[in-house]
């Protein structure tokens, strides 16, 4: 009775965990609906998974909290950070619908996914609790445990659940596949297209000011001291950000080295006074003997 008890009590440590954390995890899974950005979207889902794996390691499942922070958190979730961060999706295009009607059908899915998600819990049995406790040590351990469920009275689940993976990842690659539809051009006949079309032959200019500069967002100049468009990437161009090198930026930059030549020669002639000191006082000393 006692044993039941406990396993039906709440803690203060427990309730206090549950409600600070709980809330953590309802503002990570609003915000990354609601945030404009993908970015943020995906670290707050992170955040959300996190949260979860501490629940599933304060009810004694390790093994999930385990995998839940190692394989969905470290693994999965920083995949879609990285893939989101190095793509740029912005959030004009999360608003284009490339199919169309996706949004009812998502809203459907949800619909669905939600009166299941009530009927399961409105057909849980609320009486009675077993907790994690009696099943671990039925079989020695959570993972043993869990084991035994997974690989006897649920392989067939197992089983179909593994094939449905590897056959959506087959499928993902298939459908980013792309096979050439013509041959590909060689250097030779590539070079013979530039000539034909009148495109710039030689390679393009590298960026940067002459030699006082060679960041790639700023313009190369031409002889003429006009800056070359050929230098810098079309994405700087089209996202506006290159630097100055209007006839202004390019003064102060003149008179910024003159002010350093300037005292780097007055750094030499120190130096050559420094070290003409000494062998003039020698000299002067043999010349008195």
């Amino acid at each position: 009775m006692n044993a039941l008890a406990a396993a039906t009590t709440t803690s203060t440590g427990e309730a206090v965990q549950f409600w600070i954390l709980g809330t953590v995890a309802v503002i990570g899974a609003l915000s990354t609906v609601l945030l404009k950005r993908a970015v943020h979207s995906a670290l707050s889902l992170a955040g959300t998974m996190i949260v979860l794996a501490v629940f599933y390691l304060a009810n004694g499942a390790y093994f999930l909290g385990v995998v839940q922070i190692v394989v969905y958190t470290g693994a999965i979730m920083m995949l879609f950070l990285f893939v989101v961060m190095l793509v740029g999706v912005t959030a004009a295009d999360s608003l284009k619908e490339t199919l169309k009607g996706q949004r009812w059908l998502a809203a459907g899915c949800a619909l669905g996914f939600g009166i299941l998600l009530i009927a399961g819990i409105g057909n849980a049995s609320l009486s009675t609790f077993n907790g994690l406790g009696a099943a671990n040590a039925r079989h020695g351990g959570n993972v043993e445990g869990l084991a035994n469920l997974i690989f006897t009275k649920y392989v067939f689940a197992f089983e179909i659940t593994g094939a449905l993976l590897i056959t959506a990842t087959v499928g993902a690659m298939v459908l980013t596949h792309r096979e050439r539809t013509e041959r590909a051009k060689t250097q030779r006949e590539l070079a013979e297209q530039r000539v034909r079309e009148g495109k710039h032959l030689p390679p393009l200019p590298a960026p940067g000011v002459y030699a006082r500069h060679n960041a790639v967002d700023i313009p190369g100049l031409l002889p003429d001291g006009t800056p070359s468009d050929l230098t810098v990437m079309q994405t700087l161009r089209e996202r506006g950000q290159i630097r100055d090198v209007s006839q202004k930026s390019l003064a102060d930059l003149k008179a910024l080295e003159q002010r350093s030549g300037e005292r780097l020669g007055r750094e030499d002639a120190d130096a050559t006074t420094r070290g003409s000191g000494p062998a003039s006082a020698a000299e002067n000393s043999e010349a008195a003997k």
